[in-house]
């Protein structure tokens, strides 16, 4: 009798998950780092922005550039949500029976996942409005433009948001490609399952703890400059001049 072939679909969508998984999680990692150069000073962060729009390789500013890496990172965001999305919960009645189930045996990776589905899930849409300002706005990012946008444009809320689902599910989902690609295979399973699961704490505490500061500063600037909308930062001048 012939063998029927296995199906790999499966185990290639699940590498497929993985892999955009990482990237985005490493892009969080530097993105998150990138906008924390406004706790060192406006110039720092005007030159990280500078960085971004290629103006130390081509001599000019080129926003463009900065449309054309969050286009890239949309559609890996969007990918990685595509395949991902197959393990959510069809129903709320499914959801239901996942949450009672982990409530009652107390297993802390299923309450992980469950925080993963949830965070994913604030994600798809507070990320994609991010991704999309960043699109269509290349030219509106800097020590003003930023902070214009989080307190005049009321954008505050929506970051804070999109930083706890962002962080928490990037690093829980670090934690787990570890444990799912055998990265805690060792002497002792439980404990490099141990030691895993503390750096993930720690880490989501460090990155939650710049991202909020950063944050803070971003509100303290809006608030405190008088900032008109299309405005750029002049590291030469320290102040506030007219983009167009």
């Amino acid at each position: 009798m012939k063998k029927q072939p296995i199906d790999k679909t499966p185990a290639r969508l699940d590498f497929l998950q993985s892999a955009t998984g990482l990237i985005l999680a490493l892009f969080i990692m530097g993105h998150i780092l990138f906008e924390a150069s406004i706790l060192i000073s406006n110039d720092m962060m005007y030159k990280v922005t500078l960085m971004f729009e290629g103006y130390y390789f081509f001599g000019e500013r080129y926003p463009g550039i900065i449309s054309f890496l969050a286009a890239a990172i949309f559609l890996i965001f969007i990918l990685h949500a595509a395949v991902a999305i197959r393990k959510f919960p069809a129903s709320y009645k499914q959801y239901k029976t996942i949450k009672e189930y982990t409530k009652r045996m107390k297993h802390e990776d299923s309450s992980l996942w469950m925080i993963q589905v949830i965070t994913g899930f604030m994600m798809f849409f507070l990320g994609s409005i991010h991704l999309y300002i960043m699109m269509s706005q290349p030219s509106n990012i800097g020590p003003f433009a930023s902070s214009f946008r989080v307190v005049s444009e009321h954008m505050g809320p929506l970051y804070f948001l999109l930083l706890l689902s962002v962080v928490s599910h990037a690093f829980i989902g670090l934690y787990r490609l570890a444990l799912k690609w055998g990265f805690m295979e060792g002497k002792s399973t439980k404990v490099s399952r141990r030691r895993f699961k503390l750096l993930m704490r720690v880490l989501i505490a460090i990155y939650l703890l710049i991202g909020l500061s950063s944050l803070a500063r971003y509100s303290y600037i809006g608030l405190h400059y008088d900032i008109q909308k299309d405005v750029r930062y002049s590291s030469s001048t320290a102040e506030i001049k007219e983009n167009r």
